[in-house]
């Protein structure tokens, strides 16, 4: 477990209205109370994150949702109970001490239950909730070590609690509720087929122009490398239709490849779709530091944790 002094020094850098970076299961995330306007407005600024765009409030657990959200839908309590801790994300009408700072305007809320400990250690000992998206400048790729949150925010962090590599290594699945019916918000580390189980058939609403961003990860353009990136479903057509340039592989298995590809980053020995996405983030990272003119991205099957991993990479894609 994380050395006490240092979930002491993340308290108390929380209760003065700072900005503390945590780990959770399935990315870093930079967190601030999320009942304090400034704390919030501090987020948005060192993310570069424009105001539309809500950020997900994170609780101790599934006992004090009631003190963030109202009028629960009884499909999002199963959901809770089912789910939490864990990397799903319901979004339900707010209560009125929630700043609209942190909803982006709308009277909903991302509330979730992060599985890690350090994170339900820094929680238990909070008397609020905290806001908190993923530690990385907006629009970049998200962050599963200390190290890559390091990286981007050198100069303007100092706490920066590590919990070693994101489990999940994806973002959470967001669930909303319209009419009581459970809509799939954004594709994520829960299985879809796994909340259907619960729900029935999910409603999807997964691309958002910037006016109906209902929840965060919506945006057509996100977690995306500097490098050129090309999503393909025939990977060996495209490295030969670019086979003049510095080329980066991001393939599920191993393959063979032209020995002129420069980088190659395999997700899976077995082709486990788990393990890919658990280690996504953190290959597009090393790629990106490859000086490459491009980045060809394999599409994965698109079954279980696969749809969620085309999802970022379909955002990640330049094109």
């Amino acid at each position: 477990m994380m050395q006490a002094n240092i979930i002491n020094a993340a308290v108390k850098a929380l209760e003065n209205n700072e900005i503390v970076a945590i780990p959770t299961e399935t990315v870093y995330g930079l967190a601030g109370n999320a009942y304090s306007e400034t704390a919030v407005e501090k987020i948005f600024a060192l993310k570069n994150r424009p105001h539309f765009n809500p950020l997900i409030v994170h609780i101790k657990s599934a006992a004090v949702l009631t003190s963030v959200a109202k009028n629960i839908p009884l499909v999002a309590l199963q959901l809770a109970d089912a789910f939490w801790p864990g990397p799903l994300t319901l979004v339900l009408e707010k209560q009125e001490h929630i700043p609209d700072i942190v909803t982006g305007g709308k009277n909903t809320v991302g509330v979730r239950v992060p599985n890690h400990p350090v994170a339900l250690e820094l929680l238990e000992q909070l008397d609020f909730p905290l806001a908190a998206p993923s530690a990385n400048p907006f629009g970049s790729i998200s962050p599963t070590t200390a190290k890559h949150v390091a990286d981007y925010f050198t100069d303007t962090l100092t706490i920066i609690l590590d919990g070693g590599s994101c489990d999940k290594g994806i973002e959470s699945t967001i669930i909303g509720f319209e009419n009581g019916q459970a809509i799939l918000y954004r594709q994520g580390s829960t299985k879809v087929e796994d909340i259907e189980k619960i729900t029935g058939p999910l409603q999807i609403r997964v691309h958002a122009n910037n006016e109906s961003v209902v929840a965060p990860g919506m945006l057509s353009k996100h977690y995306a490398p500097v490098t050129t990136t090309i999503l393909t479903g025939d990977i060996a057509l495209d490295i030969q239709k670019y086979s003049d340039k510095r080329i980066g592989v991001l393939q599920l298995s191993p393959t063979i490849l032209p020995s002129f590809v420069i980088a190659v980053e395999t997700l899976s020995q077995t082709g486990n779709l788990e393990e890919a996405a658990k280690n996504l983030y953190a290959a597009m990272h090393r790629l990106d530091h490859q000086n490459l003119d491009l980045i060809i991205a394999q599409k994965m099957p698109a079954i279980g944790m696969g749809l969620a991993i085309n999802d970022k990479l379909e955002r990640a894609a330049t094109t």
